[in-house]
């Protein structure tokens, strides 16, 4: 039977960071309001940051990202591969949203038929509910040494018979020889190239325009469009080279006095994007720092998640940073810990089983009384959360506050347990991999789980995404200003109303700087 086949257009690098992901973006939210039907595919992505769908599927965060542009669900099929490296464990491979296992490079390379089918399988399903793919490539098509293996590049564009546009980052310098160097070391697989796009111009286009006809007379390919650089986007992003540079965005100039919030700077770190939503507050001073001084003089210290806890762990002992957060948290500074930070903050961590490394037993820095047993089953669940623990903290007296979030961790942890209540959400119509089959039925589960622990003015928990929540976050700044006799900020941001504010800019700015039309004649829309 011929396989029904949607329309699609794949956005390709000449490297990391050329800009592929918000360009997908942006196309889905152009495409979207048009009144197309549109979807993001990613066959395969390499991130630290993810998110939980719906039916309790892992995907990268960019593609969520993607999914909220096209103004649909985020689901499984939208990134059937995510690969999240471990260090020296090698990466965990997950597979239509379930972890499959943990392999070193040489491994996932033998894997590759088996990663090629979940590919293929989500793609078709995609073409089934929708009519136009907005497929994502990861680093650059051309890496030589690769090809062979490629299940995310070429050969996804192949498979989907979608045209390629190929980006390059001039504000990296060498925009022209990058581009003609992919096009020639793609050789015959150039021909699915049909355009270039110049992501991040400084400057007057004009001066460009010698380089855009020689490019064209040298590649047979138009340059069919110019983007220019944004300094600040507004979205969350999905490299750590980007941390330092949120951390200092804001909307408005404000005359507020700043709480100053430190997220522990981790090798590990992941999720980050957990935290964005500070920076958009007007009376908070956002950092990632691995200094002592920066976490001593905080109001408020965050570690973060990770995805080598134990490591981390340990790298933060050899540095004696968990001796500058006890002290942080001896003069009063508020700690927190999400998810692995969580972990971290407890008593003692178990790992019987060499989940994440060969220690199987480790003392955390032990702010909070719990410990932590790894285990091989991830949770991965989206949650509804009402506090239940009440105390002196802000927003902790408010107990029916809902809150929504999503918990991604492989860990159990006992003991002092009881700062929310949880109820997580489970889907109906999935099949055994957690793959959307059709239109499933998602709902909050009957039973509630405890989470979360405190200790004085520490805490932490496993919601990921819990900062999201304006009026849970807004407590969280408020009480701390009161702690230092600051007046209280009331206006708070609506971070999702920011978000869609954000990408509704940056599609205007891609449909403004890039010929829509000529992408339409190319994909025959």
């Amino acid at each position: 039977m011929e396989r029904h086949l949607a329309k699609a257009l794949m956005i390709q690098g000449t490297g990391s960071g050329a800009g592929k992901s918000l360009i997908t973006a942006s196309l889905c939210r152009i495409f979207k309001d048009e009144g197309i039907n549109v979807a993001p595919f990613k066959a395969q992505n390499m991130a630290l940051n993810s998110y939980i769908t719906a039916e309790g599927a892992e995907i990268g965060r960019a593609q969520a990202l993607q999914a909220e542009a096209a103004r649909i669900e985020p689901a499984a099929d939208m990134n059937p591969v995510l690969l999240k490296a471990s260090g020296e464990m090698g990466s965990q491979v997950i597979i239509h949203g379930k972890v499959h296992s943990t392999m070193k490079a040489q491994e996932y390379y033998a894997f590759k038929k088996t990663a090629w089918s979940a590919v293929k399988e989500s793609f078709d399903r995609l073409s089934q509910r929708h009519d136009l793919i907005i497929m994502e490539g990861a680093g650059s098509p051309a890496e030589i040494n690769l090809m062979d293996v490629d299940i995310v590049n070429m050969s996804a564009a192949k498979y989907a018979k979608a045209p390629v546009i190929l980006v390059g980052d001039i504000d990296k310098g060498g925009v022209f020889a990058s581009i003609y160097g992919t096009v020639k070391l793609l050789g015959r697989s150039s021909r699915h190239i049909k355009g270039f796009v110049i992501n991040k111009f400084r400057g007057d286009a004009e001066i460009l325009k010698p380089g855009l006809d020689m490019i064209r007379d040298k590649t047979g390919k138009p340059v069919i469009g110019v983007l220019p650089y944004i300094k600040e986007i507004g979205l969350p992003e999905e490299d750590g080279l980007s941390l330092q540079k949120i951390s200092n965005f804001k909307f408005q100039i404000s005359n507020y006095e700043k709480i100053k919030v430190v997220i522990v700077r981790l090798q590990y770190i992941a999720n980050f994007t957990d935290f964005d939503p500070f920076a958009y507050e007007p009376d908070v001073e956002l950092i990632y720092s691995s200094n002592p001084a920066d976490m001593e003089n905080a109001d408020i210290v965050i570690v973060p998640g990770s995805k080598n806890t134990v490591k981390d762990l340990i790298l933060l002992k050899e540095a004696g940073l968990d001796e500058s957060i006890k002290r942080a948290y001896s003069k009063g500074v508020r700690v927190i810990g999400m998810c692995g930070g969580y972990q971290m903050l407890g008593k003692k961590i178990y790992d019987p089983h060499c989940v994440e490394s060969r220690h199987k037993e480790i003392d955390g820095i032990g702010l909070l009384n719990i410990e932590t047993v790894f285990d091989k089953t991830k949770v991965t669940s989206q949650v509804e959360a009402e506090i239940v623990q009440s105390s002196e903290f802000g927003v902790m007296s408010l107990k029916k506050t809902e809150l929504e979030g999503y918990e991604i961790h492989m860990g159990q942890s006992t003991g002092d347990i009881g700062l929310f209540r949880l109820k997580r959400r489970r889907g109906e119509g999935e099949n055994r991999r957690g793959s959307v089959t059709g239109s499933p039925v998602h709902r909050f589960a009957d039973s509630e789980v405890l989470d979360g622990s405190m200790n004085g003015n520490c805490w932490g928990t496993y919601i990921h995404g819990i900062f999201d929540n304006d009026t849970f976050r807004r407590g969280i700044i408020n009480h701390e200003r009161r702690k230092r006799n600051l007046p209280q900020v009331e206006l708070g941001i609506n971070y999702t109303a920011i978000k869609d504010k954000a990408i509704n800019n940056l599609a205007d700015i891609v449909k403004a700087n890039i010929d829509m039309d000529f992408i339409k004649r190319t994909i025959r829309l």
